[in-house]
């Protein structure tokens, strides 16, 4: 396993929407495996494929407590097939925009369908964190970001910061 870069915004590669996972074989568990590593790494809680330069539809969450045994959760080509009533607001945060949070309402419950390490079609309900963690990590294989359930001028803010900051550092991504 091997801990992979983060793309920062306002890098135009979180923008792209992820295509679908078409075999479930070793170099994507790989994949999934260095996405674990760098997501425990940096530290957070979801990952999304696209964050390490790869636009797969495929995610993965652990939401274990420090101290708790890690319970890593890996969803290839996750769908929200449907979202209750119920709306709940979380402080959201993304290793691709790091050190901003903000407060954002979505659904509280979501029901989603995805492929498991063996290719087997499955089905959760998710509440609770969980049920954000998955549309914060979803929306990222639809090119979406937190920062875009904000206000305007919030989010206008927050890009302006990434933009300068990205202009003073070296490039985030390794070529070859």
């Amino acid at each position: 396993m091997s801990i992979k870069p983060l793309i920062i915004l306002p890098d135009p590669v979180l923008r792209q929407v992820s295509k679908p996972v078409s075999q479930v074989d070793a170099p994507l568990l790989k994949l999934a495996d260095d996405m674990l590593e760098t997501m425990y790494d940096a530290p957070g809680i979801g990952l999304a494929a696209i964050q390490v330069g790869e636009p797969l539809r495929m995610l993965v969450i652990d939401l274990a407590k420090e101290g708790e045994k890690p319970a890593p959760q890996l969803f290839i080509n996750p769908e929200i097939v449907e979202t209750g009533k119920e709306r709940s607001v979380y402080e959201e945060g993304c290793l691709s925009i790091p050190d901003y949070y903000a407060e954002v309402e979505r659904p509280a419950t979501v029901r989603v369908k995805y492929l498991d390490r063996d290719g087997k079609l499955q089905e959760i309900d998710a509440e609770g964190l969980l049920a954000t963690c998955l549309q914060h990590e979803i929306d990222h294989l639809n090119g979406v970001l937190f920062i875009d359930h904000i206000s305007k001028l919030k989010r206008d803010m927050v890009v302006k910061k990434f933009k300068k900051l990205a202009k003073d550092r070296p490039p985030s991504r390794m070529v070859g």
